[in-house]
Formats: structure tokens, sequence, C-alpha cells
């Protein structure tokens, strides 16, 4: 719940617990346990709000940050995540995304109405493998915040199960690239959208998606789309940067996904 609360804070300042749980509506408790929720970490109005944490990671053992300083040199060799929120119509749907950080293409996405790891990032997860395999991401590095869908049993399972190698920032920082995914395809995509319902939701993600992935140049791989750059060789048109801690958000671009391969909710117009 921490970047989610976190979120509104950073739009609506003086809500209250209260009005928060009101709009989260979250399934996993109740409104006197989550008004105890916020106060025990600092989220009464009358208290100044740090930005800048996304994740309560005070009491979770994170896997290594195995990023920081990474050379990127090939597709599927790390991908980054992020959940993040939709308000519409008063109340909150989430949304997950996975991007491969060499190319900058979502290769796997997800809409829903709750925070449970079955609904974010195992199917986000499991569209990527349905798209290209289970063997294309042996070894790969999945990056993530330290939030509780990313090392979820059932998560971790399916992870391991594909030879990953999960990975976890430690401040917000060091998932940028996921995090501006986020804000990217909310202001520039649904804004303009304008979806109403679930199932418009649904059907506009993966409108924006694809359209991000197939027809939006990228700056940092010389106006390529991802789509383009996941069938060419990066080294000849770009200087592979490291990831560092002083990473500069860039842009981002995603990819093209087959209507076949999509999950049911997420067939293109």
């Amino acid at each position: 719940m921490i970047p989610l609360i976190l979120q509104i804070r950073k739009e609506h300042p003086s809500m209250s617990a209260r009005v928060m749980y009101t709009k989260l509506n979250p399934t996993t408790m109740g409104r006197d346990r989550f008004e105890a929720y916020c106060f025990e970490r600092g989220f009464k109005v009358n208290r100044p709000k740090n930005y800048r944490r996304t994740t309560d990671s005070s009491k979770t053992d994170h896997f290594p940050n195995l990023i920081e300083g990474l050379e990127l040199t090939r597709v599927n060799q790390v991908l980054v995540s992020d959940i993040t929120y939709y308000e519409m119509n008063g109340r909150f749907y989430y949304l997950t995304f996975i991007m491969d950080l060499y190319t900058r293409e979502i290769v796997g996405f997800h809409d829903s109405k709750s925070l449970r790891t079955k609904e974010t990032t195992l199917p986000a997860l499991k569209m990527a493998v349905n798209r290209f395999g289970k063997d294309v991401f042996k070894g790969a590095i999945f990056h993530s915040d330290g939030g509780g869908q990313y090392y979820a049993k059932e998560f971790l399972d399916l992870t391991s199960g594909l030879g990953m190698l999960n990975s976890m920032a430690a401040e917000v920082y060091q998932n940028s690239h996921a995090e501006r995914i986020n804000g990217i395809i909310k202001n520039s995509y649904l804004a303009g959208y304008n979806p109403q319902n679930e199932a418009e939701l649904s059907k506009e993600l993966a409108r924006a998606v694809y359209n991000y992935n197939t027809s939006k140049p990228h700056g940092s791989i010389r106006g390529k789309t991802p789509a383009e750059c996941r069938f060419t060789d990066l080294s000849i048109i770009m200087r592979i940067k490291q990831i560092t801690k002083t990473v500069e958000i860039e842009n981002n671009s995603p990819s093209y996904f087959p209507t076949s391969t999509v999950h049911h909710q997420h067939q293109y117009v």
C-alpha cells in the first residue's frame, strides 16, 4: 500500500487516511486497521511527508541490486517492473508494467482492481512468457522495487522456474526507468483515451502499450521504436550506457504484442 499512499499524497497532500481508504478500497484490511497502518508509518496529515520513498522496506529482506553499474549488451538481459494506480470515476485500478531495459520495450502488462500478486505481477510476467517463451528469460535479471508482489512466494516460484535472477532497488532512483513508464502510459496515453469503465481501461491500456512500443520514437535509441530495436544490434547505433545511481531518467518506448499472445482482456483495436 505504501507506493499508492505516497502517490495519492503527492496529488492530494491533505487527504486523510479515512478518505484514502475509501478511494483505495483495499481488500486485505479494514478501515480502522488501514488508518492505524498509515499513522504508524507517519502519514498523519499534520506531519511532513517524505515523497522520495515509494516502498516501505523497513521490514523486508530485499534481493540485492544486480543492475547498478551493469553494462547492457542484449535483449532479455534485464527486465524492470513497477506497479502504479489509475484513478477512474472515483476509484483506483492498478497497472503493472514489465519493460526490457535494453530496448525499452514493454513486454508484459496487466490492469486489475486488486493489488494481489495473482492480479498484478504474475499475469504481467506470464504475458511476457507467453509471447517469447520460457527459454529466453533464463539468466535474465528481474529488477523491481521492494513491493510485496515481487517477493510473494508464487511470483518467486515463477521467476525461479524461469531461471531468472531477482533484483531489487533500495531507493527510488534505482528503479527510475520502470517508474518513468508509469507516468508516460498514464499521462501521455490513457489521459487522452479517457476510459470510463473497467472494460474500456483494459482495451485502452493495450492500445497505449501497442502504440508506445511500435510507433513512438525513442530518443536514447536514435529515434527508433522499441519494437524495431528488438531486431537491431543496438551496439552499432548507440553507445551503451551504464546503469549507475546517478542515472538520468530518459524517455522510454515499449513494444509490439501479436494479438494471439495477448491476454483476452488486452486485445488491440
